[in-house]
């Protein structure tokens, strides 16, 4: 049983008992008195379970419940003193400083001691002493009770400062993941853009030279696939800063454009596409970038390559064929299919290569749907 049911409980358990005593102690002797009383003891039961609402918050509205339910059972006390009006008075007042700011719980928690007091010692014969002992005792009441709401209140605002701090620190270890992912990405920008973008260069000179001197045309296209890589090495450069500074990842959207940089490659697309997770996405769209560039390196740029894409209803599935010299075996380490393998065993996918009957075939499976 949560604290909240527990405390609803207790709240309904008081005003049984008030009820059952005020039953117990009889009616006033009065008839006026007699046919007011059980109004009396009803208004005020029903005020109190009004105050102790939780969902009720107006502090107006709280007051006057809980002032109401106080002075009632200061008019029953008046009206019948063996009965139970202290009672009510004394569970008001504690709901009055447990629930209400401090300076309306003194004004009204003020209140309803006074009246329950001046009640008391109207029907004793020591007025005074039965005033002043009612009073204290109340008044004693209220500041537990109030001193029980502070310490809620603080407890409240140190929980909400923790929050406020945590949430900060978070955001500034964010800042500075983010900081240094900026880091990072403007020096590889600087190394890679400036070694790669000269390496073109070079060869794409290489190239020209090579086709002015009547060399031999196999190295005038070797010189021309070693060019083209170091473009597309670059363009790959480029893709892992925006990575690093949290642009959005290439996905199996920008295959075809991939397919397109490959002179003998097709693309063949079966079934329909979904949404894939960044991570998944990526893991698709390298390995079709790492196939490509192994056919082309291994099998010659005038391999003939087909990448199909097959989106089934429980995963989505790419295969890189070409047709092109046996290959080579899946390597050991790098970051090559390899890396990519491990790229897909975490995103729950399969990646597998090895040799056909004319060629080499990498092919990828990835889940689709939960994880």
């Amino acid at each position: 049983m949560n604290a909240r049911r527990t405390f609803r409980v207790l709240v309904y358990a008081s005003a049984v008992v008030i009820a059952v005593n005020a039953v117990l102690a009889g009616l006033p002797a009065s008839g006026a008195a007699r046919a007011a009383f059980p109004f009396v003891v009803a208004a005020g039961i029903a005020l109190w379970l009004a105050g102790t609402y939780s969902k009720l918050t107006n502090p107006w509205i709280l007051a006057f419940c809980f002032t109401g339910a106080g002075l009632c059972g200061a008019l029953m006390d008046l009206l019948l003193p063996s009965g139970p009006g202290y009672i009510l008075s004394f569970m008001a007042v504690a709901g009055i400083g447990l629930r209400l700011s401090r300076t309306p719980a003194f004004v009204f928690g003020g209140l309803v001691v006074v009246g329950t007091a001046l009640a008391e010692a109207f029907n004793s014969s020591q007025g005074v002493s039965a005033f002043l002992n009612l009073a204290i005792g109340g008044f004693f009441l209220f500041l537990a009770s109030a001193f029980a709401q502070a310490n809620r209140m603080a407890r409240e605002e140190a929980e909400e400062r923790l929050a406020q701090e945590s949430a900060t620190r978070a955001a500034r270890e964010e800042a500075a993941r983010l900081a240094e992912r900026g880091r990072i990405a403007r020096e590889l920008h600087d190394v890679l853009a400036h070694t790669l973008a000269g390496l073109a260069v070079q060869l794409e000179g290489a190239r020209l030279l090579a086709t002015k001197t009547n060399a031999d045309p196999r190295l005038v296209d070797q010189l021309a696939g070693a060019h083209g890589m170091a473009r597309d090495g670059l363009g790959s450069a480029r893709q892992v800063v925006e990575m690093l500074r949290g642009d959005r990842l290439p996905g199996p959207s920008l295959i075809p454009g991939l397919v397109a940089q490959h002179p003998g490659a097709t693309l063949t697309v079966t079934g329909t596409p979904r949404p894939l997770p960044p991570e998944d996405g990526l893991a698709l769209y390298r390995t079709v970038q790492e196939a490509l560039t192994n056919a082309a390196k291994h099998a010659g740029p005038s391999a003939l390559v087909t990448v199909a894409v097959n989106w089934r209803p429980d995963a989505v599935e790419v295969g890189v064929t070409d047709d092109g010299g046996p290959g080579a075996a899946l390597p050991s380490g790098g970051f090559g299919l390899t890396g990519l393998a491990e790229r897909a065993a975490l995103a729950g996918g399969h990646l597998s290569a090895g040799p056909t009957d004319t060629g080499w075939r990498v092919s990828l499976t990835m889940p689709l749907g939960e994880k």
